[in-house]
């Protein structure tokens, strides 16, 4: 049975040296890459100057702020205008007629909306906080953008240290192999062991295919949101010191800091404002405006020329606009409600997020550097003892096995850490965790 798993995995092999993705720093491209090596705040700078989203929301805010000024501005007057068309058999009969008395109708009227009961200033608070739900949209476009950004980012990093470790056990173990190979051929060793180094190489080259998988996938994202096209590798460039501290402020401190900048809470925020500035200008609308207008008639009043003041307004008799108002009330206790599930899942996000980043700054703490390099030493010295036949197969593959996990778990503790102290960050919406 266990020959017949050997020769399975020698055939899954040969597919693999066939159809196999050229490996370079464990990245699966076609061709040589450039590579733009960039550090987390040349990231950020050239996300800001270039990502196009970003772009997008700002000229939203423009948009809304030009409605602003419009919301401002008077009702234009209304000029209202009529004169005699045929009278007499003639046509615009004006003038004077012999006794010197105006012939011909002319009537003139300027008329004026004037709101009343605040409606234009009700309508610019409406349009303010407008502009003001606008820049929090656009922040909070940003927000999302950037905390995406550095999760590619320090994912990057980590699938690169993958990379460097899968590449530097496959040379190892290939090397191993040539020598397996000649003692094979002569006979020193058994051919089980040579199919069992195989195998392990089989897999060695699936974990490296998946790491240059997730490795593009993450290099794609990050490259849309720096605007970068064409056949680039962004490298990361990060610093060696992973040191991250708990914030000092607590829990009571970060959550005033959330609820000062986080995007979501104040977006709601400016919302339930808005949805109270609609409500007090619906009950204005049932109040009915007042049109002013003077006017001038000519030859058809008791007076030859006469000059008049015109003053309408409508009788809300049938249309007290009480169905908006209702409306606009019900969406206010609707944006109450939808108030108080948002400040509650701020509390527990903060709280969630402050707890996963003292879970992992204690399991930095807790794991110290020099263990790492021992045991990274102690693999070294693993693999020459098995080279002179110190120690047997099955025991250089438990060490062999165990190093790489070991490896990975200290590459994905880094992530961990660094995910964490930005997903607190995110939510408070103030860097609190460098």
């Amino acid at each position: 049975m266990l020959y017949k798993q050997l020769v399975k995995y020698l055939c899954i092999f040969s597919c693999i040296l066939i159809f196999q993705p050229i490996f370079v720093q464990g990245q699966a491209f076609s061709g040589a890459p450039d590579t733009m090596r960039l550090t987390l705040l040349q990231a950020e700078k050239q996300f800001l100057d270039s990502n196009l989203q970003l772009l997008a929301a700002h000229y939203n805010i423009q948009s809304e702020a030009a409605l602003v000024e419009q919301a401002r501005k008077w009702d234009n007057p209304l000029l209202v205008t009529d004169q005699n068309l045929y009278t007499n058999k003639k046509f615009f009969q004006h003038g004077v007629d012999k006794d010197g008395n105006p012939q011909g109708e002319v009537f003139v009227q300027v008329q004026q909306l004037i709101k009343t009961a605040g409606k234009r200033g009700k309508q610019v608070d409406l349009a303010r906080t407008n502009v003001n739900i606008a820049e929090w949209q656009f922040k909070n476009v940003m927000r999302n953008l950037r905390a995406t950004l550095k999760k590619d980012f320090y994912t990057i990093a980590s699938l690169e240290g993958n990379a460097a470790l899968f590449n530097d056990n496959m040379q190892r173990l290939e090397k191993l192999q040539g020598a397996m190979k000649q003692e094979l051929a002569a006979g020193n060793i058994a051919r089980k062991e040579y199919l069992r180094v195989q195998a392990l190489i089989i897999s060695l080259k699936q974990d490296m295919v998946q790491n240059s998988s997730d490795l593009l996938d993450a290099e794609s994202e990050l490259k849309t949101i720096l605007q970068v096209t064409g056949n680039v590798f962004i490298l990361p460039l990060t610093n060696d010191d992973y040191k991250t501290a708990v914030p000092a402020e607590g829990i009571s401190q970060l959550l005033d800091s959330a609820k000062k900048y986080n995007t979501d809470y104040n977006q709601q925020m400016q919302q339930l404002q808005y949805n109270r500035q609609n409500l007090k200008l619906q009950r204005a609308l049932a109040i009915p405006d007042i049109t002013v207008g003077t006017e001038f008639d000519q030859s058809a009043n008791y007076a030859p020329n006469y000059y008049g003041l015109a003053l309408s307004l409508p009788l809300p008799l049938w249309d007290r606009n009480r169905g908006n108002i209702k409306s606009a009330g019900w969406q206010v206790k609707q944006e109450e409600v939808m108030m108080r599930q948002v400040d509650q899942k701020l509390d527990n996000d903060v709280l969630n997020a402050y707890q996963k980043l003292m879970l992992a700054v204690k399991l930095n703490e807790n794991t110290s550097d020099a263990f790492y390099r021992d045991y990274s030493q102690l693999y070294m010295n693993i693999v020459e003892s098995y080279n002179s036949r110190q120690i047997g197969m099955i025991e250089f593959l438990e060490y062999f096995n165990d190093y790489q996990q070991v490896r990975k778990n200290q590459l994905q503790q880094i992530l961990n850490l660094h995910l964490a102290a930005e997903e607190l960050n995110d939510v408070v919406g103030v860097d609190v965790s460098k």
